[in-house]
This record gives structure tokens, C-alpha cells and sequence, in this order.
């Protein structure tokens, strides 16, 4: 955060990075905000890579996240 905001050349690059892959940066802008959401920021990425890596009957957090809820 410190770096984007005293380079100009490193916001530039950013931008650019968010112009050209705007799903991989929004996690990151969202965490740069005043009063970062740190825990659904999380969760998705949590979802993200799960989605990515695991097969679906192997995926954990959704089954986890709907015990949870049904719980409550």
C-alpha cells in the first residue's frame, strides 16, 4: 500500500495488472480499502481455490458453509 501510493510507476503497473486480469486484483483492492473486509475476502478466496484445485465431491468449505447455516 505504501509502495502504491509513493511510486508512480508501481501504480501504473498496477493498473495496468487490473486492467488486464480484474478478477485476480479485486481481492487485493478490496484488503487496500480504509476498513478492509478480511474475513469474506478470505472466505472467497477459500472458494476460489478450492473450486480450482479440488474435484467437486472433495470440495469442503461449501459443504461446511450449508452444515453451518442449516445449524443456525
Amino acid at each position: 500500500m505504501i509502495v502504491l501510493r509513493n511510486s508512480f510507476y508501481a501504480r501504473r503497473q498496477f493498473v495496468k495488472f487490473q486492467r488486464a486480469h480484474p478478477k485476480t486484483v479485486y481481492p487485493i483492492r478490496r484488503l487496500l480499502r480504509r476498513e478492509p473486509e478480511v474475513f469474506p475476502v478470505f472466505w472467497q478466496q477459500t472458494l476460489r481455490v478450492e473450486r480450482v484445485v479440488l474435484p467437486s465431491r472433495y470440495r469442503f468449505a461449501v459443504k461446511a458453509r450449508r452444515r453451518f447455516r442449516r445449524r443456525r
